[in-house]
């Protein structure tokens, strides 16, 4: 059974990695990686990963707002947030999502995670999703236009490969 859980939890997975691994996360940087985390649970178990909260199409792609605005103080620098590392790592596979989840999870982190916040940006950018919800937008007009679960599993259903 799929399990779903909060913004918060998915936040702190990709905040313990990069306590881990060295590999800094901004706000920008982090808004992409939990769009992807959704997007790739969405078009593979076709339920929602993040149960709280709906992307939005902003000016630089995708974005949580509740989890931007409690970032918001680290503007373009690193977050850090203490305490979080392996430990958590291993409850959030082992607790919170199931092996599966956490196998799909490594995969997004395996694609994405080492990108840089630019990179993420520009490929959001470059989707359909966050491109139909922006419609006709001038490229720096503000939006808070809902990118749906529906046009992210349209979209990124067609890319997935099935394991084994």
């Amino acid at each position: 059974m799929v399990k779903q859980t909060t913004y918060n939890n998915v936040v702190d997975y990709f905040i313990a990695l990069s306590n881990e691994t060295g590999n800094l996360v901004s706000n920008l940087k982090l808004q992409k990686l939990l769009y992807y985390a959704q997007a790739w649970h969405l078009a593979y178990f076709g339920e929602r990963l993040i149960i709280d909260g709906v992307f939005q199409a902003w000016v630089h792609g995708p974005v949580l707002p509740q989890a931007y605005q409690d970032f918001q103080e680290f503007s373009w620098k690193p977050i850090a947030k203490n305490g979080l590392g392996q430990e958590f790592i291993n409850q959030f596979c082992s607790e919170i999502v199931n092996q599966e989840q956490c196998e799909l999870l490594n995969d997004v982190v395996d694609e994405y995670f080492g990108m840089t916040a630019f990179k993420l940006e520009k490929l959001t950018n470059s989707e359909d999703p966050w491109k139909t919800a922006r419609g006709d937008l001038a490229p720096d007009a503000p939006s808070t236009n809902i990118i749906t679960d529906q046009s992210i599993i349209d979209y990124y259903q067609q890319f997935l490969v099935e394991y084994g």
